[in-house]
C-alpha cells in the first residue's frame, strides 16, 4: 500500500486580523516549520493571505484559502478567484466546508465547479464532506456522503482525483466539542475510500488522503491518527493557537 503522508490543516475561519495572523504564523513556523514527516497547512482569512505568505515561504507550512469562486474573473462582487489566491501565495484551497454549505447554501454542483477550477489553476483542493446530526440519527450518513462525493468529483479524470484531499467533517462535531469516536471516524473514512475505489480504481483509493475534521484537539489526535484510513486532520478552533496546533502536528 502506498505511504500516504499525513496532512494537518488549520482553518482559521473568520478570526485574526493581518497582524494577528502574522504573529500566529511566525510562532507556528518556530514550532513546526522544519517538520518533514507531516504536511502542515493553515488557512487564514482572505485579508491576511498575502501578509502570511512571506512568513511561511520556504518552510514546511503551506498556505490555503478558505473558499474561492469557480469563475476566473467577472462581476462577482465580494468573491475571490483562483488566480488571486495563487498571486497571494496559496497552494491549497478549502472547498465545500459545511459552514459554506449550510450558511451560504453552496450546492454540490457549485463545489464540483470549484474543484475543477482549483485543479486547473494548480491549487490542491481540500474537499469537505459530512452529514448533519439529524442525517446521522436517521441513518443517512452514507447516502449523504455518496451524493456529495459523486457530484463533487463529477467529470474529474483519475489523475486529477488523486490531487484532491477529502476532509470528512461530521457537521454535528464542528465547534460543538463533540467528536466522533476513533472507530466512528474510521468507519466513515474506510467507506469513503471504498467509494473512491468503486468510482475510480484501487490505486486512486490507496493514494488519496482523507482527513478528519470535527473538534480535533491535542488530546484526541493520536487516537484518530492510529486509524488505518485517517490521513490527517482539518482543525478549526484549536488551530488558532500556535502552540496547541503545534501539539496536534507533533502528535507522534
Amino acid at each position: 500500500m502506498p505511504e500516504r503522508k499525513p496532512l494537518i490543516a488549520g482553518n482559521w475561519k473568520m478570526f485574526k486580523t493581518g497582524e494577528e495572523a502574522i504573529a500566529t504564523a511566525k510562532k507556528l513556523v518556530e514550532n513546526v516549520g522544519n517538520v518533514t514527516d507531516v504536511d502542515v497547512m493553515i488557512a487564514p482569512p482572505f485579508t491576511a493571505l498575502s501578509q502570511v505568505a512571506p512568513e511561511v515561504d520556504k518552510t514546511s507550512v503551506g498556505l490555503s484559502a478558505q473558499n474561492m469562486h469557480w469563475e476566473k474573473n467577472g462581476a462577482f462582487t465580494g468573491e475571490i478567484s483562483s488566480d488571486m489566491l495563487i498571486a497571494a501565495g496559496c497552494q491549497y484551497v478549502i472547498l465545500g466546508h459545511s459552514e459554506r454549505r449550510q450558511l451560504f447554501q453552496e450546492t454540490d454542483e457549485q463545489i464540483n465547479q470549484k474543484i475543477h477550477t482549483a485543479i486547473h489553476a494548480g491549487l490542491k483542493p481540500v474537499f469537505c464532506v459530512g452529514e448533519t446530526e439529524d442525517e446521522r440519527n436517521e441513518n443517512k450518513t452514507f447516502s449523504v456522503l455518496d451524493k456529495q462525493i459523486e457530484i463533487g468529483l463529477k467529470d474529474l479524470p483519475v489523475e486529477q482525483v488523486k490531487e484532491v484531499i477529502i476532509a470528512y467533517e461530521p457537521v454535528w462535531a464542528i465547534g460543538t466539542g463533540k467528536t466522533a469516536t476513533d472507530d466512528q471516524a474510521q468507519e466513515v473514512h474506510a467507506y469513503l475510500r471504498k467509494r473512491i475505489q468503486e468510482l475510480y480504481d484501487a490505486d486512486t483509493a490507496s493514494v488519496i488522503r482523507i482527513l478528519y475534521g470535527g473538534s480535533v484537539k491535542p488530546k484526541n489526535i493520536k487516537g484518530l491518527m492510529a486509524m488505518n484510513d485517517i490521513d490527517g486532520a482539518l482543525v478549526g478552533g484549536a488551530s488558532l493557537d500556535a502552540d496547541q496546533f503545534s501539539e496536534i502536528v507533533q502528535y507522534q
